[in-house]
């Protein structure tokens, strides 16, 4: 089965209105940020499975009035979806120092982090990261996340050092990589060669990553992105099966008996 370790679809169904159809047979690990998109990813899931992802994103406090603001209530909803046992992982957390804007913002980015963090490890859920620019104040926080059950890395940002460290550090981690290894981004085709198999997903970020001349990013690109992976490891290996594997692994979504 094909899988799709970070997606959007609310998001994507606005720019393409046969989104659904065409995800049919691929299992996703849909983000939300709200409600709005977190109930409409609910109600699919109820159609085909998918993992259902809600977290405060670290690009929000530059955005909209911070923790105090959507911040706050994202965090509020975060606890009643964990509370209520709707959640399958917490994330898209973590830090975002891009750019000016969102550098001044990074005292309520660390602190949404880790009420993400604590409430993974209480309920004990896997953690999606997104940074950019921050890789520093993961590892600063690498002991808190060895006891994660899982930690995902949406659109792996690393180096192959920075991900070989992590794992030394006993970090469960997984490196999930899209569009960019047909992009001909240097280090991100280096870390999906070079990690271990065990380790890789494969991802859309749809609709936020298409390909050059593309409007977005969508299912349909997922085949490429595995047949890449194929090429940039030697041509070894049924990556379809490894990165299903990995993704179950990460997820903790069992096969359906």
């Amino acid at each position: 089965m094909i899988t799709d370790a970070h997606c959007h679809p609310f998001d994507l169904v606005k720019r393409h209105p046969a989104a659904e159809e065409e995800r049919r047979g691929v299992l996703c690990a849909a983000s939300a940020w709200n409600g709005e998109q977190f109930y409409y990813h609910e109600e699919l899931s109820r159609i085909f499975p998918m993992v259902l992802c809600f977290a405060v994103h670290p690009q929000l406090p530059a955005a909209a009035g911070g923790v105090n603001g959507a911040g706050g209530a994202g965090l509020g909803l975060l606890e009643t979806l964990a509370a209520e046992d709707r959640l399958d992982a917490v994330g898209e957390t973590g830090f975002d120092l891009f750019d000016a804007a969102f550098r001044e913002t990074e005292k309520e980015q660390e602190r949404l982090f880790d009420a993400h963090l604590s409430l993974a490890l209480r309920k004990e859920l896997p953690l999606v990261l997104h940074v950019r620019r921050a890789m520093h104040k993961v590892f600063a926080r690498s002991g808190e996340l060895r006891k994660c059950r899982a930690v995902i890395f949406h659109s792996w940002p690393g180096t192959r050092g920075e991900g070989e460290a992590l794992l030394r550090r006993g970090i469960n981690a997984f490196f999930s990589f899209g569009n960019a290894v047909m992009l001909n981004h240097r280090e991100a085709m280096r870390c999906c060669a070079a990690l271990p198999a065990e380790r890789l997903l494969a991802e859309t970020d749809a609709p936020y990553q298409p390909l050059r001349g593309k409007a977005f990013s969508s299912w349909a690109d997922l085949p490429g992105i595995l047949a890449a992976f194929s090429a940039l490891r030697g041509g070894t290996g049924d990556m379809e099966r490894v990165v299903e594997k990995n993704f179950r692994d990460a997820f903790g979504f069992a096969e359906t008996p």
